[in-house]
């Protein structure tokens, strides 16, 4: 084997394996930096040695083998760890026995090893980025290069946020376990919410000359489908994992050839991905049978079940639509959703209904600086022929927004208003 084949077959084995790896290992010595070092050295081993041995027929066992010695190695040399240490010492040497197999050891309480390091990497002591970067070095496999390009940060910035996040958690002694019971459903939360930001800065990027980064969406959703596999009785989990795959299959038709964006209602749906889809109706219908009302993501999963079920706009049940937001609004008040309840009752009962919404939302301090407000306005009073007040929402919406293909959009729009205004003069003065 090639080096430059071993290294691409140890990039690969890294991305699978390394949430396992760090989430054994911080069993073990009970720190999530530690257990990371340990994992990165295990790493470099592989890097050192497989370009000349070939890749092992087991690469997840050889890792957290040579991982566990050098844990052994680091015990030793601490005091308070002796008797731990005299634990490990009688479990690596049954395992060089041969007995129990290493492989199914490493198996054992892997899911309970990674649903702990999940709750763990996005445990609420750490702000919300700290929170996403964590989740991404740990659970993702990505490095501190790859995190930063995703979010257009300096590389400085994203390291500064793990080192932190891991020294936060060892000071605050967070404790390597599944919380219960309220605490549990705090965690949770929190835990959903990193991983939907992860995906929402995927598919529509806050800034950039990119639309969308289908990598982001790729490691939200693997993260998403862990985590229902690991709490399948959580029928949140199963909300977010349908609303995610369904936003997913769209990834096709979102983008021209240029990269330009493809707004839902101009999209190609022959191109939408009907495995995706199928997996998101699937995942949605999990939620719904686990009975109870149903929560924030499995409402905006349903939301997204009425786009996906409708094979043109014009078949779209824009009145569920409106009913799902009501009921969404409900539990989670928010001038976000209320905007979006504002485009369903424009589809629903015409333009002048949504504009309504959208005037009440103009004077909310939360959304002064979000571009969608303006744009959405925009587009209604486009809609209701008031062209140079569409024109000037749109520009500023244009000025509001970092990404660069989103601008262009926007400053297309403006100028589309221009010309219709251009156009009414000129035939009411023939």
């Amino acid at each position: 084997m090639s080096a430059s084949d071993a290294h691409r077959a140890i990039d690969a084995v890294w991305r699978i394996e390394s949430a396992k790896l760090i989430a054994g290992l911080t069993r073990i010595v009970r720190d999530v930096g530690v257990a990371e070092e340990l994992a990165q050295d295990a790493l470099v081993a592989a890097l050192e040695k497989w370009p000349q041995s070939g890749v092992p027929d087991n690469p997840g066992a050889w890792l957290m083998a040579t991982a566990k010695h050098r844990a052994i190695d680091l015990l030793r040399r601490s005091k308070r760890l002796e008797k731990k240490h005299e634990q490990l010492g009688a479990q690596l040497e049954r395992d060089e026995a041969g007995e129990p197999d290493l492989a199914a050891a490493i198996d054992d309480d892997i899911g309970d090893d990674l649903l702990r390091l999940v709750f763990i990497a996005c445990h609420p002591v750490l702000s919300t980025d700290a929170r996403v970067a964590l989740t991404l070095r740990l659970l993702g496999g990505l490095t501190t290069a790859e995190i930063a390009r995703a979010f257009l940060v300096p590389e400085a910035t994203v390291a500064q946020r793990i080192v932190r996040a891991k020294r936060t958690l060892t000071e605050a002694r967070v404790p390597f376990e599944v919380p219960h019971g309220a605490d549990r459903a705090a965690r949770l939360s929190s835990v959903l919410e990193v991983i939907y930001l992860v995906f929402n800065e995927g598919y529509s990027a806050t800034a950039g000359d990119d639309w969308m980064r289908p990598a982001l969406c790729e490691d939200a959703l693997r993260l998403g489908r862990i985590l229902a596999e690991l709490v399948p009785g959580e029928s949140e989990v199963h909300g977010l994992v349908a609303l995610m795959e369904i936003q997913a299959s769209r990834s096709r038709a979102r983008t021209g050839p240029s990269g330009e964006p493809i707004l839902l209602l101009e999209q190609n749906r022959a191109r939408w991905d009907r495995l995706l889809i199928g997996r998101g109706l699937a995942a949605l219908a999990r939620a719904e049978k686990l009975g109870g009302a149903l929560g924030p993501y499995a409402l905006q999963a349903a939301i997204t079940a009425c786009h996906a079920r409708a094979r043109t706009m014009e078949e779209t049940d824009w009145a569920r639509i409106v009913a799902l937001y009501d009921a969404l609004a409900a539990l989670t008040p928010s001038p976000v959703v209320e905007l979006n309840r504002a485009v369903a009752l424009a589809f629903a009962f015409g333009p002048a209904a949504g504009l309504e919404v959208v005037d009440a939302l103009m004077t909310e301090p939360a959304l002064e600086k979000y571009h969608l407000l303006p744009s959405v306005r925009g587009d209604l009073l486009a809609k209701l022929g008031r062209f140079e007040e569409a024109r000037t929402e749109f520009e500023r919406a244009a000025s509001l927004t970092q990404n660069t293909q989103e601008q262009k959009l926007l400053h297309e729009r403006a100028a589309a208003s221009a010309k219709e205004i251009a156009g009414f003069t000129a035939d009411f003065r023939g």
